[in-house]
C-alpha cells in the first residue's frame, strides 16, 4: 500500500510560509544523538551510548532506520489481539513485519521473529548492509499509528517527516529539557506519548532515554533512583501507581522535576497531590494521536493554571472552539467542539473517507467538548464521541457492543466508562440476555476466544430485564451510569 498525505489546507495557515516550521529538515537529520558521554538508551539490561545507537541505525534500529531509508514504520501495540494485527496488516501490506513471540503474525509473509527462542533480529543486523545516507524527504509520511474510532474500526494516522521533527524541537523548548535530562518511558512506543517522548524528544534534546517493557511501579521507582530520572509524561495511571507503590518513599523519586501528565482522570486534586507526593512540578497536557501535545503549561506560569486547566496551545497550533452542530466559531468561554489546525497535526489517515470526516477547511475536528477562556487557556469538559478512555487507551463502545451482542446468550448490551482512580476509567457492560448465562468470566473468555485486547474486555457485568431508554429509543447511557454510581456508594 502506497502511502502518502491525503489532506490539504483550503486556506495555507502561517506554518505554511518560507522559514516556517515545515520548511527545515527530516526526521534523521532533526534528532542528532549525542556521540560521546553516559548511555543514551536504556531498555532492561541493554545500555548504549549515542556512538553505538548511530552504528546500530546504520545497519537497522526500527524508527530511526526507516526514517533514513525513506521508509514508513508502522508500529503495532504489543496488547493488539489477532483481529487487530490482522486488521492493520491487511490494511498496510507492509514489506517486512518484526514481531516479538506473542504478536500473531505467523504465516504472514515477511513476518520476522524478534526477541523470542528464534530472533531474527541478530541476523538482520548482521546481513543489513550499513545506510549512512539519509533517503527521506521532510515531506515523507514516517509513521502510520493506529488509534480506535467511535466506531471501533481502527484509524491508520499518517505523520510527515518534518510534522514529527518540528514537534520534538518544540516540546524540547517547552519543556525546558536539555543532555542533563533523562525521561522515563512506560509507555508503548507503538503510542504516540512513546514514539514523541522516547524517541524524538530524546534526539532532539540529545537526553537520556530509559524504557519500560510494561509498567511496574516498584520497577519505575528503582530506574528513577538508579538511572536519576528527571521527566516524565502520561496518564495518571501511571503516576497514581507510582504514589501507592509499597516501596514509595519520596526520597525515591527526588530526582524527578517535571510531570506532564494527559487523559481522563486528570483533575486538579490529581496535580496537587501528584506535585506534593513527587515533589516536582507537575501539569497537564492535551494532546491526541492526531494532534501530540498542543497545549500545556510553561515552567513560567501560574501553577493554578497548570493544576486547573489543560494548558495553552504551544508553538504555532491554533485552537478553535466551535458549535458541533453548524461549525460557526464560538466567543471565549462558550463550549463547543475543540477544532485544530497546526504544523504538528497529521496529515490524515490511510483511509481518504475518515480523512475526509475528520477535516473541514484544513481544521481537525477532535470531537472533544472543550472552552478556551479570553487569555488562550483550554479546559476540555467532555467528549462528543461515545469513546472509553482506559489508562491512555481509547477504547470504542460500539466495539465492546459489538461483541457482546455476537454472544448467543446476549440480545442487546451498552458499554460505558466508569471512573476509576488508578485507570482513569474502566468499561461497564450492560445486557440483557436471551434467557442463557453471561457473567464476568463468561465475558472474559468470550473476548479472549475472540481475540480481542484485554484492555477492551469489561471489567463489571450488569445483567438486567431491559435497557433503559431515550425518547428516541437510543439507550439512556446518563441513566446507567447514575445506576453504577449508586451501586458504588
Amino acid at each position: 500500500m502506497r502511502l502518502r498525505p491525503t489532506h490539504r489546507h483550503a486556506r495555507a495557515p502561517r506554518y505554511l510560509r518560507p522559514g516556517g516550521p515545515w520548511d527545515g529538515a527530516g526526521l534523521d537529520q532533526s534528532l542528532a544523538l549525542a556521540r560521546a558521554g553516559p548511555d543514551r538508551l536504556v531498555d532492561g539490561a541493554t545500555r548504549l551510548s549515542g556512538e553505538e545507537v548511530s552504528a546500530r541505525v546504520a545497519a537497522l534500529l526500527l524508527y530511526r532506520a526507516c526514517w533514513r531509508l525513506g521508509a514508513v514504520a508502522a508500529p503495532l501495540h504489543s496488547a493488539f489481539g489477532e483481529r487487530e494485527v490482522g486488521a492493520a496488516l491487511d490494511m498496510l501490506e507492509p514489506r517486512l513485519a518484526l514481531a516479538a513471540p506473542d504478536l500473531p503474525v505467523a504465516g504472514r509473509a515477511g513476518a520476522l521473529q524478534v526477541r523470542g527462542p528464534e530472533d531474527g533480529f541478530a541476523r538482520l543486523l548482521e546481513e543489513a548492509g550499513p545506510v549512512e545516507e539519509n533517503s527521506g524527504s521532510p515531506a515523507d509520511v514516517a509513521v502510520v499509528l493506529f488509534t480506535s474510532g467511535s466506531s471501533g474500526s481502527p484509524k491508520a494516522v499518517l505523520h510527515t517527516q518534518r510534522g514529527l521533527a518540528y514537534k520534538a524541537r518544540l516540546m524540547t523548548r517547552v519543556h525546558g529539557l536539555t543532555e542533563q535530562d533523562c525521561v522515563l518511558m512506560p509507555a508503548p512506543l507503538a503510542h504516540v506519548s512513546g514514539l514523541l517522548n522516547a524517541v524524538l524528544v530524546p534526539g532532539a534534546a540529545r537526553m537520556r532515554t530509559v524504557l519500560m517493557a510494561r509498567w511496574d511501579p516498584e520497577a519505575a521507582l528503582a530506574a528513577i533512583e538508579r538511572e536519576r530520572v528527571t521527566f516524565m509524561i502520561g496518564p495518571p495511571t501511571f503516576f497514581v501507581g507510582l504514589m501507592g507503590a509499597p516501596g514509595f518513599e519520596p526520597g525515591r523519586v527526588e530526582p524527578l522535576r517535571l510531570v506532564s501528565s494527559g487523559g481522563a482522570g486528570v483533575s486538579p486534586a490529581f496535580v496537587t497531590a501528584a506535585s506534593e507526593q513527587l515533589g516536582c512540578r507537575v501539569k497537564r497536557t492535551y494532546g491526541s494521536t492526531e494532534a501530540p501535545t498542543v497545549t500545556t503549561s510553561a515552567a513560567g506560569d501560574a501553577l493554578e493554571r497548570a493544576r486547573d486547566t489543560d494548558g495553552r496551545a504551544v508553538g504555532e497550533v491554533e485552537l478553535r472552539v466551535s458549535d458541533p452542530a453548524g461549525g460557526r466559531a464560538l466567543p471565549p468561554g462558550r463550549q463547543g467542539e475543540l477544532w485544530l489546525r497546526g504544523p504538528e497535526l497529521f496529515v490524515g489517515y490511510a483511509d481518504p473517507e475518515q480523512t475526509g470526516a475528520a477535516f473541514h477547511r484544513g481544521w481537525f475536528r477532535t470531537g472533544d467538548l472543550a472552552t478556551v477562556d479570553g487569555e488562550g487557556w483550554l479546559t476540555v469538559v467532555g467528549r462528543m464521541k461515545e469513546v472509553i478512555i482506559r489508562g491512555g487507551e481509547n477504547i470504542a463502545t460500539a466495539e465492546v457492543e459489538a461483541e457482546l451482542e455476537a454472544h448467543p446468550a446476549v440480545r442487546q448490551a451498552v458499554a460505558v466508562g466508569y471512573p476509576d482512580p488508578v485507570m482513569g476509567e474502566r468499561v461497564a457492560a450492560f445486557v440483557v440476555t436471551g434467557g442463557g448465562a453471561f457473567g464476568l468470566e463468561e465475558c472474559r473468555a468470550w473476548f479472549a476466544r475472540r481475540g480481542l485486547a484485554r484492555f477492551k474486555t469489561p471489567e463489571r457485568v450488569v445483567v438486567l430485564d431491559a435497557l433503559p431508554s431515550l425518547e428516541a429509543g437510543k439507550p439512556d447511557r446518563a441513566a446507567l451510569r447514575r445506576r453504577l454510581q449508586e451501586q458504588d456508594r
